[in-house]
């Protein structure tokens, strides 16, 4: 009996300690699964620093300050090839066994790269120029997010400035590329490209952007140094770039802009019909159809159109609202004369902004942000304002870019939902909260999705009548002119690159149905021919914030926090539409 319970007790022994070894290698497995995806992350991103060496400067990573991009078709389609074999290694990840975020991580990551494989079949890489942007408007910048402290960040800008006539090379070669494959800007949006390109070479060096950290250099620098350095920089301007901008220019006018497209149409492009509805996926996250959106936009603008009417009657205007519409686009009483003025009323703006920010969010960004004037060689093809997001880690502010070009197209009572949307609690809240966030990996808070961040931003333009704004007739109709101009976008995007819309057709609906002056109506008309889909994005995310914010008001009742709510929004960076939404419910769920 006695040997019995011997051997019994053994073979449990033996059990417990088969059962504590499969349980260990349970643990061991679900931890090295999670360990083998925190390092392909790693792994991936620091593949993707190595290769944009220019949007590293912009993170503050420094270490190839003196490299550009390598922009070739050779190099392209290796990428492209490296994309599908990474696809293959994502999915040997055995995701049931990450944690519920990494989970999410995982599937933001795996649709991130199904996206780009799906749209390598398109060559929209062969237009690497349009108005908006290029190496005519992006390169002149680059010294914006460079250090120049020492000796060593001097020599790794003249290393770029001699690289440059490559990258020019690599450009005009995939436009070439795109010429032979069909795949060009339409020819009616590039009237300004010429002048862009001009203003690269034709002013004297000294007077270069390029020339910009010359002008004054650190006192660790002696004047022996600094005289060697500012020749050379001479020299490399010279001899270098402005020569590569020449070659761009003539080739510009004399072949490719006559090549290019009569159409504006994103269906004339190859296989152009499946490209815009993958753009709408893209932009929008969701599945609607062009049908869907258009429809969606006639209904926003028929609703906006009669709160602008109130508005007109609360003015006391005698006249019709196209008189109305007139009248604001004319009257001097709208329109700063000066660039100092206007950029001083946005700070102003800005300024009652922050004061208010407390009320409304419990996490604030640490990073600042500033206002500044858009490029003179900018400007013309620029829209009124955008974001230019600034680093912690570069030690670089956020800006707040505004056009200053034609005065008397800028007016004053769109300039409170202008600087709600494009810096507090806009653009630079939401982006620079994404890049603070130490919970998710940096694809994520360095990446985005439009629907999303505009989306937020255009909810923040509502936001802002809570916060005080609008409170005269005037900036409440410029309001809701910029609300009305996302609706229009719904309309005319859809029409022109889905429903057979001529440009003029666009121009005169965004004319009858907003106060911007007839110069914005056009900039914006081509910017949706250039870049299709994109202008869908706001008002589509706008509508899912407020539909998520109306369901947690409703659900939630005394219960709802308008900081918490905001908190949560905002507190994964930007998602999805859907996993927005998911993240929303599990909110009001926990809380209810």
């Amino acid at each position: 009996m006695k040997k019995f319970i011997i051997i019994i007790t053994v073979l449990f022994l033996q059990t417990s300690c088969f059962n504590f070894k499969f349980d260990l290698k349970i643990e061991t497995e679900k931890k090295s699964v999670t360990e083998r995806f925190h390092e392909l992350l790693a792994e991936q991103w620091e593949k993707r620093i190595i290769r944009s060496p220019e949007w590293a400067s912009r993170l503050g990573d420094n270490r190839f300050n003196n490299k550009l991009n390598d922009v070739s078709y050779e190099t392209i389609l290796k990428r492209q090839g490296e994309t599908k074999d990474l696809l293959e290694t994502v999915k040997e990840i055995d995701r049931s066994k990450l944690s519920v975020d990494d989970q999410l991580n995982y599937d933001l990551y795996l649709h991130g790269i199904e996206k780009s494989i799906e749209g390598f079949q398109f060559l929209s890489y062969l237009m690497p120029i349009d108005q908006m942007g290029g190496i005519q408007i992006g390169f002149a910048g680059i010294s914006n997010y460079m250090p120049f402290k020492n000796i060593k960040d001097y020599e790794n800008y003249l290393a770029r400035m001699r690289a440059f006539p490559i990258k020019m090379d690599q450009t005009i070669d995939l436009m070439k590329r795109g010429v032979e494959a069909g795949w060009v800007p339409a020819k009616i949006i590039l009237g300004s490209v010429p002048d862009q390109i001009k203003a690269q070479f034709e002013k004297p060096i000294d007077e270069s952007p390029l020339f910009k950290p010359f002008n004054e250099f650190p006192e660790s620098i002696t004047s022996e140094e600094q005289n060697q350095l500012t020749d050379e920089m001479k020299s490399v301007l010279k001899e270098n770039v402005y020569p590569a901008y020449e070659s761009l220019f003539t080739y510009f006018n004399e072949s490719y802009l006559a090549a290019c497209r009569e159409s504006i149409a994103c269906e004339y492009f190859p296989n152009g019909a499946v490209y815009y509805k993958y753009k709408i996926k893209s932009y929008t996250t969701t599945d609607k159809t062009a049908e869907e959106i258009h429809q969606i936009g006639l209904d926003e603008v028929a609703r906006i159109r009669a709160e602008m009417m109130a508005v007109v009657h609360e003015a006391d205007f005698n006249g019709s609202f196209d008189e109305f519409l007139t009248f604001l686009r004319t009257d001097p009483q709208f329109y700063f004369t000066s660039e100092d003025e206007l950029l001083n009323e946005y700070r102003m703006i800005c300024k009652k902004a922050d004061a208010q920010l407390p009320k409304f969010f419990g996490l604030l960004p640490r990073l600042p942000y500033g206002v500044k004037p858009i490029p003179d060689y900018q400007a013309p093809a620029s829209p009124t304002a955008y974001y230019y997001s600034g680093s912690q880690k570069a030690g670089r502010a956020g800006f707040f870019m505004a056009n200053t070009y034609k005065l008397e197209t800028r007016p004053k009572y769109e300039m409170e939902a202008l600087s709600i949307h494009e810096a507090v609690p806009g653009h630079h809240l939401q982006i620079t909260l994404a890049q603070e966030l130490e919970n998710i990996p940096k694809f994520r808070r360095y990446g985005g999705y439009t629907a999303f961040v505009e989306g937020w931003g255009l909810y923040s333009e509502k936001l802002a009548e809570e916060m005080g704004f609008y409170d005269n007739p005037y900036s409440k109709f410029g309001q809701l002119t910029y609300e009305m101009w996302r609706a229009c976008r719904l309309v005319i995007d859809t029409g022109m690159h889905a429903l057979g819309w001529t440009r003029q057709e666009a121009i005169d609906f965004m004319l009858s149905n907003t106060a911007k002056t007839e110069n914005d109506v056009t900039v914006e008309i081509d910017r949706y021919i250039a870049w299709p889909g994109q202008a869908l994005a706001y008002k589509i995310g706008e509508l899912k914030i407020r539909e998520l914010r109306a369901k947690a008001e409703k659900e939630m009742g005394d219960d709802f926090n308008i900081r918490d709510f905001h908190d949560v929004v905002l507190g994964n960076g930007a998602v999805p539409l859907d996993i927005l939404e998911k993240h929303v419910n599990e909110y009001i769920l926990e809380n209810n």
